[in-house]
């Protein structure tokens, strides 16, 4: 792979940059190293550089071609990353980074169906945990009509259930983790191109991920210091114990299991229970490793601060290769956004607002809910405009400048979202 300089003006889709002309800090860019996939990146790189360094496959190294048939060639390969897609999933049925699903409602549409999904399979969640710690079997059939439903309204429009995965209580931790976890796992599948049967099995094992968590003392559960290693060990127990209820139930399918199994093996080989890495952890493990770890960072706890969604995915990106499959990380960023739904956001107009629904097509235009105006007083009423269209007042198209951390201006991102009025 060889680097080289490229003046912004002549950067295409499909390019991959590898650094830029100064640091990424100062830019709006998420991850350092990224492939270039809508226009809208490249007006942003415009925006701040000059010039950028971008890869190019040595195989496409070669001399000067002869011809113009030759050259246009060459110039054709420039243009796209031409590096290995390791991403698991290697199902014909289903390719990566092609949009398979399209939203079929919108986030008005969908918030209604998804506000009962939600109190419904809370409910259950909680029935489910409470018989487990009392000795009774899990009713699978119940789980799996839940989830069916639930990948449904995934299916016509992921950000409805999305949006209920910012309802938070720390001392609720384990029943609501649970529920975040499958909201978030079967986002991350449709994403990823997820058949309808993979959906709901990788949404049961989502659910029941930590099931074994009732077999482990509460006072360890919530405690809100650092374990001692007889404490940690006990935690780590939950794993192979919910493993051992699953697989006694009937009707948990086992690759449904595999996501219990392996969400806390991490790439490395680092993880437990097995030890395993790579892709040994398989792709129900690796989704549920990823989606159980970033809830976890961006939730208060007994004994931590939850960090900012946007945070969050930052750090996840620092610890692609050692914890989780760098490709896999990349997709996640990807479908969660640059600007995660409840992100709180600074515009080049100078408010302050609330990401309320992602736009998967040009994923640094979302739609905002207006919060404080420059002058940091609150903004009337209820406003929310869309940044496709939404401009300043000299006429300029509107842009997020920055995320800033919700407690900096003492903003609750929840009550700006359609789920504010929703049960918790």
């Amino acid at each position: 792979m060889t680097k080289t300089k490229l003046d912004v003006q002549q950067l295409r889709i499909g390019m991959y940059v590898r650094e830029l002309d100064r640091p990424w800090r100062e830019t709006s860019f998420l991850f350092q190293g990224f492939e270039i996939s809508s226009e809208d990146e490249i007006r942003e790189l415009q925006r701040f550089c000059r010039h950028v360094y971008i890869d190019i496959p040595e195989a496409y190294q070669k001399p000067a071609p002869r011809t113009p048939a030759e050259r246009a060639v060459t110039e054709e390969l420039l243009q796209h990353k031409h590096v290995e897609r390791d991403l698991l999933i290697k199902v014909s049925s289903h390719p990566l980074l092609k949009p398979v699903y399209h939203d079929q409602t919108s986030l008005e549409e969908e918030i209604e169906v998804a506000s009962e999904l939600y109190r419904e399979a809370r409910a259950l969640v909680y029935t489910l945990l409470e018989d487990v710690r009392l000795g009774k079997n899990i009713n699978s059939l119940t789980a799996k009509k839940m989830v069916g439903e639930m990948v449904e309204s995934v299916i016509r429009n992921p950000d409805a259930l999305t949006s209920f995965a910012q309802l938070k209580k720390k001392d609720e931790y384990t029943a609501q983790h649970s529920m975040r976890v499958c909201i978030l796992a079967l986002s991350f599948g449709r994403h990823l191109g997820l058949d309808r049967h993979e959906l709901n099995l990788l949404g049961i094992g989502a659910l029941l991920h930590d099931i074994g968590k009732m077999k482990v003392p509460n006072e360890i559960l919530n405690k809100p210091g650092a374990l001692n290693e007889y404490e940690y060990t006990l935690m780590q127990s939950h794993v192979p114990r919910g493993v051992e209820i699953l697989e006694k139930s009937s009707g948990i399918p086992r690759p449904a299991i595999e996501v219990a199994r392996c969400h806390h093996e991490r790439y490395s080989g680092s993880g437990y229970s097995g030890g395993l890495k790579g892709d040994e952890i398989g792709m129900f493990g690796m989704i549920g490793g990823i989606v159980d770890c970033y809830d976890a960072i961006s939730s208060d706890r007994a004994y931590h601060t939850g960090m900012s969604a946007h945070a969050a995915l930052k750090k996840m990106y620092e610890w692609r290769h050692r914890d989780f499959h760098p490709g896999m990380v990349e997709q996640f960023i990807q479908c969660m956004g640059i600007y995660p739904i409840g992100s709180v956001v600074e515009l080049n107009t100078g408010e302050i607002g609330v990401v309320v629904t992602m736009n998967r097509v040009r994923r640094l235009k979302p739609r905002v809910a207006l919060v404080l105006q420059p002058d940091y007083h609150p903004v009337p009423g209820s406003t929310t405009v869309d940044l496709m269209d939404y401009k300043t007042r000299d006429g300029r198209p509107c842009e997020i400048d920055r995320v800033i951390e919700p407690g900096l201006y003492g903003i609750n991102p929840v009550n700006y979202l359609p789920v504010a009025n929703a049960a918790t």
